[in-house]
């Protein structure tokens, strides 16, 4: 009898605790999604100012004092927290992805895009830790919430041009490391905004072939020269683009139509010369560099824009 009594018992508390965790498990997914879920919205591209990004100058940091709060772990480039002369929050990227990621979120947010705020400093010194050149800072707001990673393939935005276009802008980018872990919801304003939180493996080349793990052999991250001569549309065929792009995730960069080629297009032809260059120049690339990746990235415009079927660019090749 007591031995009956005492089983029942046992079971009644799993039964309790799993109730709790899936209730719990609920409510954490709720909260998760609460709020509109925003990947991109309409902006006036011809005035965005690609030198300071989405901060804008008002949010660039006081580096009168930059104090370490903390190490970061994780992730190829050396990190830390850090808290800027205003008591504002930071995490410093240090090493070859600062430059590229500094220039890779201007040029998405300028299109629309949601992204992280960041800004390069050429030499900081970080009280604690040291002085170094090229530290990229981005921005650890109080009223932005981290939450969850998102996937790709798995967000509210499937099929839509905004979301096509974003995975042609990172082929466009050349940013090969397409992993989940490399993106985020940020909460603000009642908005769940999806955002590629690393963008650092941007302006060299992808992988040399789209074989598993061999891929890897060839890549490059930070090389304007390697993104100058590297490949972007392979070919327009019937309504189709094909594009190159050996890197994680690849299996999803095979369905582009020259109506989402059109989409993004349209917006990057927006773009001026000198907003291109304030992208690279507030990456502190050197003169040279700017050049190198200024007309890399107009010629890819054209390429897009081919692609997407403009014929006024087809007749001008043709000549």
């Amino acid at each position: 009898m007591l031995k009956n009594i005492n089983t029942g018992i046992c079971l009644f508390i799993l039964f309790a605790l799993f109730a709790s965790g899936a209730e719990a498990q609920k409510k954490d997914k709720k909260t998760d999604r609460a709020g509109t879920p925003v990947l991109w919205e309409r902006v006036n591209i011809p005035r965005q100012d690609l030198y300071y990004g989405p901060g804008g100058k008002k949010g660039v940091p006081n580096l009168i004092r930059v104090t370490l709060v903390k190490e970061e772990t994780g992730g190829h480039s050396k990190k830390y927290r850090v808290k800027d002369g205003d008591g504002k929050t930071w995490v410093a990227k240090i090493g070859d992805e600062a430059q590229s990621e500094t220039a890779s979120v201007r040029l998405l947010w300028a299109l629309g895009y949601k992204t992280e705020t960041n800004y390069l400093v050429p030499r900081l010194n970080i009280q604690g830790a040291g002085i170094f050149s090229n530290v990229r800072l981005e921005a650890r707001p109080d009223n932005v919430d981290r939450g969850k990673d998102w996937k790709w393939g798995d967000t509210p935005f499937e099929g839509t041009p905004q979301m096509k276009g974003l995975m042609l802008m990172m082929a466009f980018l050349n940013n090969w490391d397409m992993k989940s872990a490399n993106n985020v919801i940020l909460k603000t304003g009642g908005e769940n905004q999806y955002a590629i939180s690393d963008l650092g493996v941007s302006f060299g080349k992808t992988g040399s072939n789209g074989l598993p793990i061999i891929w890897r052999i060839g890549r490059s991250r930070n090389m304007p020269d390697d993104f100058a001569e590297a490949t972007f549309v392979k070919e327009t065929e019937k309504n189709r683009v094909k594009i190159l792009f050996n890197g994680k995730n690849r299996s999803r960069m095979k369905d582009f139509t020259t109506a989402d080629a059109r989409w993004l297009a349209d917006l990057l032809k927006q773009l001026s010369d000198r907003q291109i260059k304030d992208a690279f120049r507030a990456a502190n690339y050197s003169s040279n560099n700017i050049n190198i990746l200024t007309d890399a990235v107009k010629a890819r415009i054209t390429e897009l824009d081919r692609a997407g079927g403009n014929r006024i660019a087809q007749l001008t090749k043709s000549k």
